[in-house]
């Protein structure tokens, strides 16, 4: 596929799919002839991985050191899993710290539906 019919299909923009490309959060895309980008299976599943850690909110640091160490190989799989591990704790932080918010964005709502009552 070429980069129009990627970020169309991920709904990103070709600047961000070639950032993607340039500071390594993805391995490099393989070209045509004409230079052309020509995203493969296998670039696709990088780009749909870090899109969907992005949005999570991992920084682009990490993803960068996890991609690194992926083309190292299989010597490097305890760390590559400790590095997603960190992430995921993180992650589940986050999830925790915005249910309290939510939790407590209810209460204040229901106070408001509560003083229309009196």
């Amino acid at each position: 596929m070429i980069i129009s019919e990627v970020s169309e299909k991920y709904s990103m923009t070709q600047d961000a799919l070639r950032y993607y490309e340039r500071v390594g959060l993805i391995p490099p895309v393989p070209r045509k002839p004409n230079g052309i980008r020509d995203y493969d299976d296998y670039s696709c599943g990088w780009i749909e991985f870090i899109h969907c850690m992005r949005k999570s909110g991992i920084p682009v640091e990490v993803l960068v050191e996890y991609v690194q160490l992926y083309q190292q190989g299989s010597k490097t799989k305890e760390v590559r899993k400790e590095l997603l591990q960190g992430e995921l704790n993180r992650l589940d932080d986050r999830i925790a710290n915005l249910q309290a918010t939510r939790e407590r964005l209810a209460s204040k709502i229901e106070n408001y539906d509560d003083l229309d009552k009196s």
